[in-house]
């Protein structure tokens, strides 16, 4: 069952075709240069994963507005770029399909997760601060109304920039707390407009932003979104939230929908703190008991789903666990993020069924044993081992642009230390346009 279900292919609403049912997910990069744009590094970093054998590559997220990056290494496309910048694209979109794979640009707004560093003051739905020790993050601003519809107009700009520059489709990111997640979120979306409020005034600006970008792209051009399945926090985006809003992007001609969940206050997508995301009781037992983290919603979102297709991305290691996926629980492509910082050629091993599963390389990262674990009882220690790791993938995909090759032996807190450097000294370099 493994091989037939990984490597068959699947059509999308659309028409495009994926050659595998195998993607891999969006993972930050931080390879731009000082103006944001792309750089020869990305195209090294997509050409090994583009041989890799995945089917889909879906970017890291790029930013349709410069003054909030999720981080200063992000790529940006938000009216201001040049000549080069484009060219800059088009190179990397070329890299990224040698293999004859598709690459998909995930557009973004990072919303009030924008750092201080960048912008003290970033706007968001709501003037409501992220809950987090150590001042990361400045004071937001709530958007004006006057405001909303441009900001959704730079979506468009930038998918119809992605499709120009030879890019084979477009994710709209909509989880993991930033901007079009935080419209969605009762707890940071405070708004008593058109905007806010109802689930359905919540998701306004995702449904227009999708309307909007299809309209710019065309009806031919593979559209997808990621959104949260829930953000784990009390009051705040729930399941049952989530199940509503895939059946709206589904009516509204969404060909593919990404199940992700948490945010930096709750950072399931890191597994900050070794927690299990919370669940609906209705889901069956066998489906729980399987490996991925965000799984098991699948078969419940897709019963609000009539045309458009699931991907969950998020702990899947073992063949046999993404074959069973899409053979039991009605996911269409597993999406495949940390494993491929290591080996950028994994996919291709399962593929062939030269691997049955991957290394769990975050089974390994940690401060230390025991209390100083991941699962241990100081939230500080906690924070250091959640962060650590993601320092130590950031520091992955950089020697696999540099290099070719990843530096596995590299220790969790040399990693954290060098990527707060960096990204502190890219922060002090960035060319602002604006």
């Amino acid at each position: 069952m493994g091989n037939i279900a990984l490597t068959s292919t699947l059509t999308l609403p659309c028409g495009a075709v994926l050659a595998n049912r195998l993607a891999k997910a969006a993972m930050t990069e931080r390879l731009a240069d000082a103006s944001n744009r792309a750089t020869i590094l990305h195209e090294r970093l997509y050409r090994l994963w583009s041989e890799g054998g995945a089917g889909l590559l879906l970017t890291g997220n790029v930013q349709v507005d410069r003054k909030h990056l999720e981080a200063a290494g992000n790529v940006a496309i938000d009216g201001t770029e040049d000549a080069e910048a484009l060219a800059a694209l088009r190179r990397y979109a070329a890299a990224a399909t040698v293999a004859g794979n598709q690459v998909w640009m995930q557009i973004s707004h990072a919303g009030r997760q924008t750092p201080k560093t960048i912008n003290p003051h970033p706007k968001a739905p709501s003037a409501v601060k992220v809950a987090l020790p150590g001042g990361q993050f400045g004071e937001p601003v709530a958007l004006r109304e006057d405001e909303i519809i441009p900001l959704i107009g730079r979506f468009a700009h930038a998918a119809r920039v992605a499709r120009d520059t030879g890019f084979n489709g477009v994710q709209i990111h909509a989880a993991h707390g930033y901007l079009i997640s935080e419209f969605l979120s009762p707890r940071v979306n405070l708004r008593r407009d058109a905007w806010g409020g109802s689930l359905a005034g919540r998701a306004r600006f995702l449904l227009e932003t999708v309307r909007q970008v299809r309209a710019a792209v065309g009806d031919d051009f593979p559209m997808s979104v990621k959104m949260n399945s829930a953000d784990f926090q009390r009051g705040g985006f729930a399941f049952e939230d989530s199940t509503v809003v895939a059946g709206w992007l589904d009516e509204a001609g969404v060909d593919l929908i990404e199940v992700s969940g948490g945010s930096y206050e709750q950072p399931s997508m890191m597994k900050l703190e070794g927690q299990e995301p919370a669940y609906d009781p209705t889901i069956a037992e066998s489906t729980r008991a399987r490996e991925a983290y965000f799984q098991k919603f699948a078969p419940e979102i897709r019963k609000h789903l009539k045309r458009a297709k699931l991907m969950v991305t998020g702990g899947f290691r073992t063949a046999a666990g993404m074959a069973s996926a899409i053979a039991l629980d009605g996911v269409d492509v597993v999406g495949l993020g940390r494993p491929l910082t290591v080996d950028p050629g994994a996919p291709g091993k399962l593929l062939r069924g030269e691997a049955a599963a991957l290394d769990r390389w975050e089974d390994r990262l940690r401060v230390g044993p025991g209390w100083l674990g991941p699962r241990s009882p100081f939230m500080l220690v906690k924070a250091v081992n959640g962060f650590g790791a993601q320092s130590w993938y950031y520091e992955q995909l950089l020697a696999l642009a540099e290099r070719g090759a990843a530096n596995p032996g590299l220790g969790l807190l040399a990693a954290l230390l060098s990527d707060q450097r960096r990204e502190a000294a890219r922060a002090k370099k960035l060319v602002f346009l604006f």
